[in-house]
């Protein structure tokens, strides 16, 4: 019996021991700092792309002289960043960081998008025949959009054996919804280098 009890004594303890090595550490950091764990698209890269595209498209002197011969701010629309990457991407997150600059700025004003309008129809259509007419707002009284911004990311990655680079390219453009002109064109290159260390036995 004693055996049995000094047996069991000792799987409990190597379970407790099993459990408490288990454990998990979080530690919040500064979110502009860079930290790179697996060498994927993360957080720190978006904020170049953000910043990088912010300055170009503030500083274009094309841009400026548009906006000079319209004798008004122009209202543009988000239109499709498409994702062509081998990695999953939240394009939205430099994105919105770019929609904010750019508002904030006063050179711009921003319409919703497609899928942003869908809702907004929806609760106007709504309010026609729930809210008072004093209150409820017209249907078919949008802003339409002077320019629209689209762009793309691409990824070449070249491998061997442990070792690979993987280079991002982010394009960005905005295009005149009338003319079908293009009014501005940038881009953020970002290459990665990455080293796993083999294991020797």
């Amino acid at each position: 019996m004693r055996k049995l009890f000094a047996i069991l004594a000792l799987g409990c303890s190597l379970c407790m021991v099993a459990c408490s090595s288990g454990g998990k550490t979080v530690t919040r950091i500064d979110t502009n700092s860079t930290t790179d764990l697996s060498g994927k698209w993360n957080d720190t890269d978006s904020r170049l792309v953000a910043d990088e595209m912010i300055t170009g498209c503030l500083g274009s002197a094309k841009i400026e002289k548009i906006i000079g011969e319209m004798g008004r701010t122009p209202t543009v629309v988000i239109g499709k960043v498409r994702n062509k990457s081998h990695e999953h991407i939240s394009v939205e997150t430099f994105i919105k960081d770019m929609e904010r600059a750019l508002l904030n700025s006063g050179a711009v004003d921003f319409v919703a998008n497609s899928a942003e309008r869908a809702e907004l129809r929806e609760e106007v259509r709504d309010q026609q025949g729930n809210a008072t007419e004093e209150s409820a707002k017209e249907l078919h009284q949008e802003t339409g959009a002077d320019w629209m911004l689209t762009g793309t990311i691409n990824t070449i990655v070249d491998q061997e054996g442990g070792q690979s680079v993987i280079f991002y390219q982010v394009d960005l453009e905005l295009t005149d919804l009338q003319s079908h002109k293009k009014l501005w064109m940038g881009d953020k290159k970002i290459k990665k280098f990455i080293s796993k260390d083999s294991v020797k036995l």
